[in-house]
């Protein structure tokens, strides 16, 4: 027999109201348990939505703050890489004209052997003057610039040589070239004096990046003046750079010039005494 939930006094089951206090039991019983048990199962039921949507929300703003974010990350990132590219160019300015200074010329573009063929590269000439001394006298100037002796030099390459945004690790290619012809400032098998700059220092470029060429640091190439076409031509002055590339002038200065630059502006930048008007670039 079943106990009054009231008294504890037992009852029989088909009793409707307990004959010892008068509590009413199928109703009472089945109804309070019934209702108590159906309270805490919507309660529960109401906590895990309400951590499932906070939750979600969560990771939905956590994506779309990162969606956010990393534009400008990738951006600051790309504009550091623009910096130290400059500073490199800037860095290889110096040691051109402390070159100049010691010796009273500029670097050859090239210095070529008996055969009256490429042999030794500015880029080579100017390691003294970069804090590169010890690989300087380490190269053999009798050997071609990949001869086994060389060859040994060519890693690490040069750190003001490689632009951030262009060079991997291992590398041994350049990110920077000169342009060569009778009438650049670092000239084609001979050395310029930087009064032969008539068309003036600031008017007259000396390095540009050339990130497409893919050329060896020790390798004497460089641009022919003749193919120079526009800024962002793969096969001459290029960078990975967004909308330009930054170029070297023979005052020492760096610049950083669009890709929409006039070419016909930009092959007077390349010759130093061409006497022509340059303008705004």
């Amino acid at each position: 027999m079943p106990n009054c939930p009231s008294c504890a006094e037992k009852v029989s089951s088909k009793e409707v109201k307990c004959p010892f206090c008068g509590e009413r039991l199928k109703s009472g019983k089945g109804g309070g348990a019934k209702k108590s048990k159906k309270g805490s199962n919507s309660s529960g039921g109401m906590i895990a939505i309400i951590a499932i949507v906070a939750f979600g929300g969560l990771f939905v703003c956590g994506g779309v703050m990162v969606a956010l974010l990393l534009p400008a990350v990738q951006q600051a990132r790309e504009a550091a890489r623009r910096t130290q590219c400059k500073n490199n160019l800037k860095q290889i300015g110096l040691a051109i004209h402390n070159y100049a200074d010691t010796y009273g010329l500029l670097p050859a573009a090239h210095l070529n052997d008996n055969q009256d063929q490429p042999r030794l590269s500015w880029r080579v000439s100017i390691l003294p003057f970069e804090d590169e001394a010890p690989r300087f006298n380490l190269y053999q100037f009798n050997d071609a610039w990949d001869s086994p002796a060389n060859s040994n030099l060519l890693r690490p390459l040069p750190r003001v040589y490689a632009c951030p945004s262009h060079s991997v690790a291992g590398s041994t290619s350049t990110s920077y070239a000169t342009i060569t012809g009778d009438h650049s400032a670092l000239g084609d098998g001979t050395c310029v004096k930087f009064r032969e700059i008539t068309d003036g220092s600031s008017n007259t470029i000396m390095v540009v990046e050339a990130c497409r060429l893919e050329i060896p640091w020790m390798k004497p190439q460089d641009i022919d003046a003749n193919t120079v076409t526009q800024v962002g031509d793969p096969n001459g002055a290029s960078s990975k750079h967004m909308g330009g590339i930054h170029v070297l002038l023979a005052d020492g200065s760096v610049r950083f010039v669009s890709n929409n630059i006039d070419p016909a502006t930009f092959r007077k930048l390349v010759t130093r005494d061409g006497n022509e008007v340059v303008g705004e670039f």
